[in-house]
């Protein structure tokens, strides 16, 4: 009976772990287990790429900037003639339930919203999947000095200002990043400057003036949340600005929901201004760090 009663304690404790271990994926209208959620290959996302997301961070549990994302998200469901069947409070409802049932405090929420299925792979249904996830995000808050440097492309996102599922060339140029020994890739279209991938981009000017483009750019939370930064002392423009305005800037930043506010020390090979992390730039990572407090 001893051993019975040995055996059976630690098979408890096995069972509890495994309960413990699972996560759980938001498809449709019902909660899964990860290992479980799948759509079918019919989905305009598989045959054609077509869909939208968004992404925010929690921090103690606690979302970050969740009305901006959920605004953005919405948006971009509208621009792209997909649905979202469910009111703004009733995701995120959901999205307090995944919480709740993963217990992930530091974690990046995924919300996903496909073509849906097809008939013949190209005509747009009339219901598109929504699928939420949600996975562990360990981020230090802290301004990062050590920066990181870009190389330039020429190209311009279609659809620029809906947050689709269309990365092909991002990913596609990674070997050419790569081989430029740099971390990420600056677009750029008839000169004029644009965006990363998943960041938006910003100078500082001689003069002191912040910049960041304004056409044909998707516009990122972060940088949303920098326009609403209070007595910063600077002035924040939100125009377009050419790749030799670039070339002639004291400083550069990215800013992104998972880097906040990034230093860019490198633009082709060449340093920006004296190569180092720049004062403005440590000055409004500051700010926007007490503007992510007041969210916690």
């Amino acid at each position: 009976m001893n051993v019975y009663r040995h055996d059976f304690y630690y098979y408890c404790i096995i069972q509890r772990k495994i309960m413990v271990a699972k996560k759980f994926v938001y498809i449709n209208d019902t909660f899964v287990e990860e290992a479980q959620a799948s759509i079918l290959v019919s989905d305009l996302s598989i045959h054609r790429g077509y869909g939208i997301f968004d992404f925010f961070k929690t921090i103690n549990g606690k979302p970050i900037f969740l009305q901006d994302h959920l605004e953005r998200f919405y948006h971009s469901a509208a621009s792209m003639h997909l649905k979202v069947i469910q009111t703004p409070i009733e995701l995120e409802n959901i999205l307090t339930e995944m919480r709740e049932r993963n217990q992930i405090p530091d974690s990046g929420i995924k919300i996903t919203l496909t073509g849906g299925y097809s008939s013949d792979g190209y005509t747009l249904p009339e219901s598109p999947n929504l699928i939420i996830t949600q996975n562990p995000l360990h981020l230090s808050l802290d301004f990062n000095p050590a920066g990181i440097s870009v190389v330039t492309y020429p190209y311009q996102r279609q659809l620029s200002e809906m947050k689709t599922l269309d990365y092909s060339m991002a990913i596609w140029l990674q070997p050419y990043i790569k081989e430029s020994n740099s971390d990420d890739v600056l677009y750029h279209n008839n000169g004029s400057v644009k965006e990363v991938p998943r960041a938006n981009f910003f100078i500082v000017t001689k003069d002191d003036e912040v910049v960041t483009a304004k056409t044909n750019v998707l516009s990122g939370v972060i940088r949303k949340n920098i326009f609403k930064l209070e007595n910063t002392g600077l002035k924040i423009t939100e125009r377009d600005f050419t790749l030799d305005e670039l070339r002639n800037a004291k400083e550069a930043f990215i800013t992104s929901t998972t880097k906040h506010i990034s230093p860019v020390l490198k633009v082709d090979g060449k340093s920006v201004g004296d190569g180092k992390a720049g004062k403005t730039s440590a000055h409004l990572s500051s700010q926007l760090l007490e503007r992510v407090r007041q969210e916690l």
